[in-house]
């Protein structure tokens, strides 16, 4: 694929994510999300500054922080949270089109645009029936990538399938789900485990 094709599947997983938090009230906001300490609010502030950070300004940030990525992710995400959920809001809407990235694979920001969407969707009980063609496209780059999250290493000797669409993967005990949770699992959310089936499920959840 094309970096334009998986440019328009960041901006369309945005785009609808804008349109499913667009009116969530202000309480919820304040749900806690799939990753560990952020509300949903957070996240998507994490979200807008992944879309208006450049590599230069990435890096600074990283010398700044003194190489915590973590303490990184959480100035960043304060840069773009805005005074209100709604500002929050306009900010990550204003973001959905935009093509600046720190220095990732440009998958990864898709992947980064889907998990985090699903961080998000997940405790507000919002759900989304993601294109398969881009959800395959994304399974088969993280099992075979530890960059950004260790994929790769959660599902080395297994077999991955799904049993919504075509992607399949690796050889050794068999893990089968929808598409969606199986790159929420390689993505290490625990909660995605319970709609994955087959012999090899339960070392996936070890890991």
């Amino acid at each position: 694929m094309t970096d334009s094709g998986l440019w328009a599947l960041i901006s369309a997983e945005r785009a609808a994510l804008a349109d499913d938090l667009a009116a969530l009230t202000g309480e919820r906001w304040a749900t806690p999300s799939l990753c560990a300490g952020l509300s949903v609010r957070e996240v998507l502030a994490h979200l807008t500054s992944a879309a208006r950070l450049t590599p230069l300004r990435w890096m600074a940030g990283v010398v700044r922080c003194r190489f915590d990525f973590d303490l990184q992710v959480v100035m960043r995400l304060r840069e773009q949270l805005g005074g209100s959920p709604d500002e929050t809001l306009e900010r990550f809407r204003a973001a959905v089109t935009s093509r600046t990235k720190p220095p990732l694979p440009l998958v990864a920001m898709l992947g980064e645009t889907v998990v985090h969407g699903e961080d998000i969707r997940r405790p507000l009980g919002i759900r989304r029936d993601h294109p398969i063609g881009t959800l395959t496209r994304l399974a088969g780059y993280y099992v075979g990538s530890n960059q950004v999250v260790p994929a790769k290493g959660r599902v080395r000797g297994l077999r991955l399938a799904a049993d919504d669409g075509p992607f399949a993967s690796g050889s050794g005990p068999l893990v089968t789900g929808s598409t969606l949770a199986l790159i929420m699992a390689m993505a290490g959310r625990e909660d995605y485990l319970d709609e994955l089936s087959g012999d090899g499920a339960a070392l996936l959840r070890e890991r």
